[in-house]
């Protein structure tokens, strides 16, 4: 079986979403849907979930400078779902970390 949710997002924006909206944001795998992302949040963290948003965040191509030259690589795309919660209902991320 695959594994959904891959990790939460702790950013400002994501900590914004939290406090002013109810809405918690994850990295999920790629080939999940919306369905599967909602049933495994409710089934970890115990939860009803309202809504769920996902996006494909592009590659981005990254320099790094050495003394002789210039690398350059790729950061991978990821999947990222914003997942709203029913009014009363909250995840306690930093407990999971």
């Amino acid at each position: 079986m695959k594994t959904i949710l891959i990790k939460p997002v702790i950013t400002e924006k994501a900590e914004d979403l939290v406090e002013n909206k109810g809405q918690y944001t994850f990295i999920v795998n790629k080939n999940a849907n919306k369905i599967e992302i909602a049933k495994a949040v409710e089934k970890r963290y115990g939860v009803v979930v309202n809504s769920v948003n996902t996006l494909i965040m592009p590659s981005k191509i990254k320099n790094r400078s050495t003394r002789s030259r210039i690398i350059t690589g790729r950061k991978p795309s990821y999947k990222k779902a914003i997942v709203t919660l029913i009014e009363g209902d909250t995840i306690d991320i930093y407990g999971d970390i």
